[in-house]
């Protein structure tokens, strides 16, 4: 019965060990426009886009959220197509939102997103955001040429790779030394 009860305790451990791990991996952020709370405004020069080169720096995962503050009534942003961004477009929007401070937009898929501002010239004058958020985190790819081994199988061999996560070995280590610990 002792046996029994450590392979529960172990399994317990295990499982409690990969919710914790997956939990704190999973955690969606906000993340104030600009980088700070009055950072959705005119840029004081056309060519030094100070919102893309933030949004440059920042990485953005499924989940995470932008989250502007402007003057209602005085601005708005738009969510609007590539094109609709690069001619400042303001009209047929993919989303508008007026509520002003912390207007909060969840990012729900991977890829470019564009907002621009909804007052009229804001856009032409630089008020404008590309976000990119980040695909979610797959096997890695296949070695590249370069990187394959130089002696090839023999006719007929099937070579097989096998891809393991740094938090898939953590927990694996992780797992041995709760076992050990329990022997």
């Amino acid at each position: 019965m002792a046996v029994s009860s450590r392979i529960v305790a172990l399994s317990m451990s295990l499982v409690l060990v990969n919710l914790i791990m997956l939990s704190s991996f999973s955690e969606a952020k906000d993340f104030m426009v600009g980088g700070k709370s009055n950072g959705w405004e005119i840029p004081s020069s056309l060519k030094s886009q100070p919102l893309n080169q933030w949004a440059q720096s920042s990485r953005f995962q499924l989940g995470d959220s932008l989250v502007w503050n402007y003057e209602t009534g005085k601005d708005s942003v738009l969510q609007v197509t590539r094109e609709n961004y690069l001619n400042c477009v303001l009209t047929k929007p993919i989303a508008e939102y007026k509520d002003g401070n912390n207007t909060r937009v969840e990012l729900t898929k991977s890829g470019p997103y564009y907002f621009i501002s909804g007052a009229k010239g804001h856009c032409e004058k630089g008020q404008k955001l590309i976000v990119v958020v980040m695909a979610p985190r797959s096997a890695a790819p296949a070695p590249s040429p370069v990187d394959a081994p130089a002696v090839s199988p023999t006719s007929g061999a099937t070579t097989t790779t096998t891809t393991i996560s740094s938090s898939s070995r953590l927990l694996f280590i992780m797992g041995f030394g709760i076992l050990a610990l329990m022997v």
